[in-house]
């Protein structure tokens, strides 16, 4: 008597792209349900974390992980449900956060260990997965051990509208900075980052002179720069940091999809005239202490001092064209996709 393999849908990079990736670069495919052997467990996806970072783990180049393998599945984090266990660490029924990939069930053990949300935060799922997740902790850390932030600091922060950049300017708010300037794209994100992430100015970099505007918005200069984007922003932040200024660079969204080198900032020598300290960061740098940063932003976000937006989209095959979305500011706050919405924090 046959038996039916349980089989799940996943998806795998095609091919590499060249640009913006496109209908050919990834493909659905259904492969096998992994089994749960010794010392692992069973997770059932319920959301996944849609960053610009995959973009770059689909190259064939070197980074801080290794590019996805042509025919493996697409490397993200995400979110699930514990249905079967035999690892101590994990019960049926946890709701558990780590890298995912863009399938429907995934393993956790030593190798490729999952976070435990604890019980009780009083937040859902999408908000955690965003404010507690890579994108919370990223800002948290950023801000505060990269970029050594004190109460009075000029800030000035590019994507400022984004997921990880609308943290960065709360945080920097509610620890006393003496302004907080955001770049965004197009006047709906900057009002956004205004009224609702509290920056003092944001300018739209589509149709602002960006140089000029930061001259009027601090004219004595920026402390604190913490850059998502790169290229000609990062050149135009730089020209207006004041002396012992401290530039995080956390990514380079500008560069991700270029097919030709994007040129740098043409003004380096100004990290030498005005003693400048320029760091780029990782955040999985700071894994051993993502737990004081998840208690503190989770308290913020129940205090209302902290908001947040997440932009859902319903099902696993919406998840490439959520990703390419991305580059052209489709979303409206951190992107996320439903895998499997009864995946759910009680």
């Amino acid at each position: 008597m046959s038996t039916v393999t349980p089989r799940q849908r996943q998806i795998v990079l095609r091919e590499r792209p060249t640009g913006v990736i496109g209908p050919s670069t990834t493909e659905v495919v259904e492969g096998p349900i992994p089994t749960c052997g010794e010392s692992q467990a069973l997770v059932r996806v319920g959301l996944l974390s849609i960053d610009p970072t995959i973009r770059t783990w689909m190259d064939d180049a070197p980074g801080y992980l290794p590019p996805i393998g042509l025919g493996r599945v697409v490397r993200s984090m995400g979110a699930g449900v514990v249905v079967e266990s035999r690892h101590a660490d994990y019960r049926v029924g946890d709701v558990v956060t780590g890298v995912t990939g863009w399938q429907e069930y995934a393993i956790a053990d030593d190798r490729h260990p999952f976070t435990v949300v604890p019980p009780g935060l009083g937040l859902d799922l999408p908000t955690v997965l965003n404010v507690l997740g890579t994108t919370g902790l990223t800002a948290y850390f950023g801000l505060r051990d990269v970029g050594r932030f004190t109460a009075g600091d000029v800030v000035l922060v590019s994507g400022a509208a984004g997921a990880t950049g609308s943290v960065v300017g709360q945080l920097a708010r509610a620890g006393g900075a003496s302004r907080v300037i955001g770049v965004a794209g197009g006047p709906e994100k900057c009002a956004l980052a205004i009224e609702e992430f509290g920056y003092d100015a944001c300018i739209d970099y589509r149709r602002d002179d960006v140089r000029r505007a930061l001259g009027s918005f601090a004219p004595n200069g920026v402390d604190l720069f913490f850059d998502n984007v790169g290229g000609a922003m990062l050149e135009s932040g730089l020209d207006a940091m004041a002396r012992h200024g401290r530039v995080v660079l956390c990514g380079a969204i500008d560069q991700y999809n270029a097919t030709s080198p994007v040129p740098g900032p043409r003004n380096l020598t100004l990290a030498i005239f005005r003693r400048l300290t320029l760091r780029g960061f990782i955040v999985f740098d700071f894994a051993d202490r993502y737990a004081e940063a998840q208690i503190e932003l989770a308290g913020l976000v129940r205090a209302g001092d902290l908001r947040h937006r997440e932009d859902l989209t319903p099902g696993l095959d919406a998840a490439p064209g959520v990703l390419a979305g991305l580059f052209r500011g489709e979303n409206r706050g951190k992107a996320l996709v439903v895998v499997d919405p009864d995946v759910t924090l009680d």
